[in-house]
């Protein structure tokens, strides 16, 4: 595979610089999970019928926002014809995807400039939040298998090193939750027993350590059944401006 360009990289992503520029790069370069590159690059050449006309991301994603953030939201993948189309996390899953749904709820707590996430020149812009997921590829069934969750580690740790203000994290669902908790544990702030991933927990581990808030993840299946409401997803970013303070 070529490498990827940085052009191309700028073009997808709000711009940056910097180390954290580098981050991105080597993000985008993955190639350490063969099964979801090889898924990506085939939906990003067979596409969705909407999307036919369209020229697919089809590489790792990195995250998206303020570099300044001090709240950073940890979702689980991105969607096949969602952000592994657009490139961007969160962007471009369709009207009342998870990414209009997010954008949503932290429009209305003043983390996003815009209700929605459609595509990556639409003019969305975080303020002090930033989004990224435990796995950077789609994966087949949206269901990544362990191992390829334990790789994708190295991109939380590297990201979240260029991030040096977050002070609370909200999971979006089990996995984000348990990836937080594995960063937690190499930084050497496990907690025992391990923290049970709700919806609304807050987990504390002490010291200078982020706050941790579990939520529901904005998936169709849960907001379609009201597993999850917009009043629940809002309320989360509450919580989370409450922590945060001024």
């Amino acid at each position: 595979m070529k490498p990827v360009s940085r052009n191309i990289l700028a073009h997808k992503q709000t711009p940056i610089s910097g180390r954290l520029a580098d981050v991105h790069h080597a993000i985008v370069s993955c190639e350490r999970c063969p099964r979801l590159r090889d898924y990506c690059r085939r939906i990003a050449h067979e596409k969705k019928r909407a999307y036919r006309d369209q020229v697919y991301w089809g590489r790792p994603v990195p995250g998206f926002g303020d570099a300044d953030a001090r709240l950073l939201i940890v979702g689980l993948a991105p969607a096949a014809h969602g952000a592994n189309r657009t490139g961007r996390v969160f962007t471009g899953d369709g009207a009342g995807g998870s990414g209009d749904f997010l954008m949503r709820a932290l429009h209305r707590t003043s983390f996003a400039n815009i209700p929605t996430s459609q595509h990556a020149e639409d003019g969305l812009t975080l303020d002090d939040a930033y989004v990224l997921a435990a796995v950077r590829c789609a994966p087949p069934g949206n269901k990544p298998l362990p191992e390829e969750i334990a790789r994708c580690q190295l991109h939380l740790d590297a990201e979240l090193a260029q991030l040096p203000r977050v002070r609370v994290v909200v999971a979006l669902g089990r996995i984000g939750f348990d990836a937080w908790l594995q960063v937690m544990k190499r930084r050497g702030n496990g907690l025992s027993p391990r923290p049970q991933f709700g919806h609304g927990a807050v987990v504390r581990f002490g010291g200078e350590a982020p706050v941790l808030v579990g939520s529901y993840h904005p998936s169709r299946q849960n907001t379609n059944t009201g597993v999850l409401t917009a009043r629940m997803m809002e309320e989360v970013f509450r919580t989370a401006r409450g922590l945060l303070g001024p």
